[in-house]
């Protein structure tokens, strides 16, 4: 199959790298430095199993796209609709697209955008970006696809490629539970910046009672929005402990310490939004969005500010 993947930072370069590793014809489109590196010495693909330079075309441009039989959508919740707008000019008709993006709603963003197959697909992985056009895969890497006319062929095209696939009817359940995850998570990991293992050695027990306090929330406000996902708190919390790679940073803090926006109004910022709409309070989540919207704000002020100078 030919795929591209928009938006390749450390998920997209993950899979793309998967798929070119097994000789896919693959298209990555991300950032200027990245691409250069690439296009120069090949995509670096580091994990615990091998590291490789793995050749694969890479750009800068949406045009990318074109002729691709899957894209890979990887952009941040808050790019989806720009990033649609500039593909959609080169997308085949035929063209599948694949969300692998954190927060529960951007498949259905997308289909209010284009009229193409989409996707919603859940990620499991722990990536990140080491420098120019070298990927580092900490762990995991399961992916869990909605049913559609072309999930099965992609299923075993990605199971086939070392990227363990399923289909499943409950993606939305899967794509709230893994909004559990990273509520309880990301904002805490941006804001004292440590590594999940470090995390939890410095802050002990009390680590995992304000992981409990997060995630009451968010099962509280999926339970009065339908949602089909787990109610036991305790055993929520203790899943998301076994599953973060020790040496994991969450995205959100990489987003943190880089200077970018985060994509915490799809993350915490969401279970506010829904639980207001639900009549469901959420004081932990609703501190923890404020707490890193106000580090946004201060890097968008700061770059004005560098701007009008």
């Amino acid at each position: 199959m030919k795929f591209a993947v928009m938006g390749a930072g450390a998920v997209g370069c993950f899979y793309g790298g998967m798929l070119a590793r097994a000789e896919h014809e693959v298209t990555l489109i991300g950032r200027q430095n990245h691409v250069a590196a690439i296009r120069r010495d090949g995509l670096r693909l580091e994990s615990l199993a091998f590291d490789e330079f793995i050749e694969v075309t890479a750009c800068t441009d949406a045009s990318g796209v074109a002729g691709a039989d899957a894209v890979l959508l990887c952009v941040k919740s808050p790019d989806t609709e720009a990033a649609v707008a500039a593909m959609t000019p080169y997308l085949s008709q035929s063209a599948v697209i694949v969300t692998l993006q954190n927060g529960v709603d951007n498949a259905e963003r997308v289909r209010s955008l284009v009229e193409r197959e989409v996707l919603a697909a859940v990620v499991y992985v722990g990536s990140e970006m080491r420098g120019t056009g070298h990927v580092r895969h900490n762990g995991r890497g399961e992916l869990i696809v909605e049913p559609g006319r072309s999930s099965e062929r992609l299923a075993r095209v990605l199971n086939d490629a070392g990227v363990p696939t399923s289909v499943s009817a409950n993606v939305r359940g899967a794509l709230w539970e893994k909004l559990v995850l990273n509520c309880a998570y990301n904002a805490i990991s941006a804001l004292v910046q440590l590594p999940f293992g470090e995390l939890c050695q410095r802050g002990g027990t009390a680590v995992s009672t304000a992981m409990r306090d997060i995630v009451a929330e968010c099962i509280a406000v999926a339970g009065a929005d339908g949602v089909n996902i787990s109610s036991d708190v305790d055993e929520t919390v203790a899943r998301i402990m076994a599953t973060i790679p020790a040496g994991q940073y969450s995205s959100t803090a990489h987003d943190v310490a880089t200077r970018r926006p985060s994509e915490i109004d799809h993350l915490n910022g969401h279970i506010v939004g829904r639980g207001a709409a639900l009549g469901i309070a959420t004081p932990v989540n609703h501190l923890l969005m404020m707490m890193v919207r106000v580090l946004d704000n201060q890097r968008a002020d700061s770059a004005l500010a560098m701007r009008t100078d």
